[in-house]
């Protein structure tokens, strides 16, 4: 997540202080990234060290108040027009956590991967069920917070799916290592209803339009 953007697409906005940016930010993203206020203020320095902000006074009350310079509003039009690049994806603790377990002895990988499910259906369910709320009462500034919610489901059944998948490898895996044996695999196939030519059988709620 790039806070220095967000900060400064904001300023470019209108001219806030700290804690108007974090209140703002949190409202726009339906506070799903909270942001400690020090980062803010960590940040907005960084910022006008590098001449994309500057201070404007106080608001009387005793708060700095910021706005961006024309080179920090040329930064956030080029934000916003280039692609969010990939080719340093971030960091997945989960997929850190089960390439780890995969290759050490001892650990029950299938354990992991039923836990982490668990886990991820209830978020799942719990993002739905933000999403309906929200939409069934929906004004015009909820837009950017249905927005939000949509890519966290998507994402969230996305990360199911691939532990269904997960799941049908270790089946396999296990299969192959016991000369098709493989019976506690398949009690594990008959509670979760995977299959493994199909990656799992996941039926995730997707959001309403």
């Amino acid at each position: 997540m790039s806070v220095r953007h967000s900060l400064l697409a904001l300023l470019q906005d209108q001219p806030r202080y700290g804690y108007q940016l974090r209140v703002e930010f949190q409202d726009r993203t339906g506070a799903t990234w909270p942001l400690n206020i020090g980062q803010v203020y960590t940040t907005l320095d960084r910022l006008e060290r590098d001449g994309l902000v500057k201070k404007d006074g106080d608001d009387g009350a005793g708060h700095v108040v910021y706005s961006s310079t024309e080179a920090g509003r040329a930064q956030v039009q080029g934000w916003f027009a280039a692609p969010v690049e990939r080719d340093n994806p971030p960091r997945s603790e989960l997929a850190i956590k089960l390439a780890l377990a995969v290759t050490l002895p001892g650990v029950d990988v299938g354990a992991i991967i039923q836990v982490q499910r668990t886990a991820s259906m209830a978020a799942l369910q719990e993002y739905t069920r933000a999403r309906r709320d929200t939409a069934a009462n929906q004004r015009t500034v909820d837009t950017a917070s249905l927005l939000v919610l949509d890519s966290l489901i998507f994402q969230t059944e996305a990360e199911v799916r691939w532990l269904d998948l997960c799941e049908a490898r270790m089946i396999q895996l296990s299969q192959n290592s016991n000369g098709g044996a493989g019976n506690a695999a398949q009690s594990s196939i008959g509670q979760t209803g995977l299959s493994p030519t199909n990656g799992g059988g996941s039926s995730a709620a997707r959001p309403a339009p």
